[in-house]
């Protein structure tokens, strides 16, 4: 259904961004060195023009490439508006980044940054512009009975029902919905079929009726129709659903986490290089709360408590020590702050509440244990009494535990809803991406290190 439309969409939408990037390339020269000297004149020396055209084929290779690597085109990315347009800047931007490397490294000729500047707000608006047309004339043919896929939904469920909103709320698929068959007229499924001719059939039963699944699916194979199956496993992929193949053989993983393959190395070169200059620009400060403990009470300066990361793995998370050593725990205990708790130091309650205690953590991050960004890490004894109190509460530790995330940044941290924590956690962990992981620690810095709750 949604392969369809990136297959059909996909190939025009591939035509024209070649189309553009190409016409934008070979325009802004005119523009920088014609159009715009007319209106801001000065005198401006002009470039030879062979060595910008000689450039084209460079230009449409690297952003095809681009384009496809960053997923402008995949259809999961394709169908809301805004999601469409966020991927096609990064990846734009991105690639306008990388071709401006190439042009200074490569070659001993300066290309002007002027005619740079004007392909890149070139592509970017024509880009935008047809997309935005090109859903519009798709609405347009789709209310005009042209294009249309004609479908019957058979069955029932929250699944379902979600379906039906996502096709109505995206009507340039082109999907018209011609009836839903629930219980009470599955007997009339064959002359409904008949009777309304639909190009595809959506099959959603629920998970029990195994028996009334098959048959339903033998009855459609008399028809020319595309058939279509919907899991009714909503219940359980939390972090969603795949459609893997092995030999063939069609397999639904659930609950796979993002971070696998080259996203994983990306997410640890981009975890190893910030926690490293980190450490090192904040030596000082470091070294200052260091003397700080040390003069206000005995004890370590340091403080190493047990945690669960990734896959369940338990660590020691490094702090600084914000209690007396005579009434902090051992770094096994089960102990759980609360607001006025008279053990902290006066160094302590400073730390605590601005989250300073909590920069050790960047050696963790070194180490792999950590991550800056991912759900907080919680003491093993914790974990074992919330997993079977908290649905998916576990699924939080597929990815790595983080100095900050998404629920800290959302106010859900400390004495706060844990079920709120970890929706959040899941939704970080759903929607991952780098881009994700800077704006958290960008809103660290204004909502993250000091709040309500940090005691």
């Amino acid at each position: 259904m949604i392969k369809r439309y990136q297959n059909s969409a996909g190939v025009l939408t591939r035509i024209a961004d070649t189309f553009i990037v190409g016409i934008s390339w070979v325009v802004a020269y005119p523009v920088r060195f014609q159009l715009l000297q007319l209106i801001l004149p000065g005198e401006v020396e002009r470039p030879e023009i062979s060595k910008y055209y000689a450039l084209i084929p460079l230009v449409l290779i690297l952003w095809a490439a681009s384009f496809q690597t960053f997923g402008v085109y995949r259809y999961d990315r394709v169908l809301r508006r805004s999601t469409e347009i966020f991927t096609l800047i990064r990846a734009h931007l991105a690639t306008l980044v990388l071709f401006t490397a190439l042009t200074y490294f490569i070659t001993q000729y300066r290309f002007s940054r002027g005619v740079i500047l004007v392909f890149g707000a070139e592509v970017l608006l024509a880009s935008f512009l047809f997309r935005v047309i090109f859903r519009k004339i798709l609405r347009i043919l789709h209310r005009r009975g042209v294009l249309d896929v004609p479908m019957v939904m058979v069955g029932e469920g929250g699944a379902l029902k979600k379906v039906i909103l996502q096709i109505q709320k995206y009507p340039e698929l082109g999907i018209s919905i011609l009836d839903t068959v629930g219980p009470d007229r599955y007997q009339s499924l064959i002359s409904i079929i008949e009777f309304k001719k639909p190009k595809i059939v959506l099959v959603a039963l629920p998970h029990l009726e195994t028996q009334l699944l098959h048959r339903t699916i033998q009855q459609l194979k008399d028809f020319p129709t595309e058939v279509m199956i919907l899991p009714d496993f909503s219940d359980f992929f939390a972090l969603g659903a795949t459609v893997d193949r092995f030999e063939g053989i069609p397999l639904i993983q659930l609950n796979e986490s993002p971070l696998i393959g080259w996203h994983t190395w990306l997410k640890r070169c981009f975890d190893l290089a910030c926690s490293f200059a980190a450490l090192v620009l904040l030596s000082p400060l470091f070294l200052l709360i260091a003397v700080l403990i040390r003069l206000t009470s005995q004890g370590p300066i340091f403080y190493g408590q047990q945690r669960m990361g990734l896959d369940g793995v338990t660590f020691k998370m490094l702090k600084f020590r914000s209690m007396r050593v005579d009434q902090a725990d051992t770094g096994t205990g089960q102990g759980w702050t609360v607001k006025d708790d008279q053990r902290r130091t006066w160094i302590g309650k400073i730390l605590r509440s601005t989250s300073l205690d909590e920069l050790p953590q960047l050696w963790n991050v070194c180490k792999g244990e950590m991550s800056l960004v991912g759900p907080r890490p919680e003491q093993p004894y914790f974990v074992e009494k919330f997993k079977a109190d908290i649905p998916n509460y576990m699924l939080r530790h597929k990815v790595k535990a983080g100095i900050t995330g998404w629920a800290q940044i959302n106010g859900w941290r400390g004495d706060t809803s844990l079920e709120k924590r970890i929706e959040c956690d899941l939704y970080y962990i759903r929607n991952w991406s780098l881009w994700l992981d800077f704006k958290i620690i960008i809103l660290t810095f204004f909502k993250g290190f000091i709040h309500k709750n940090a005691y």
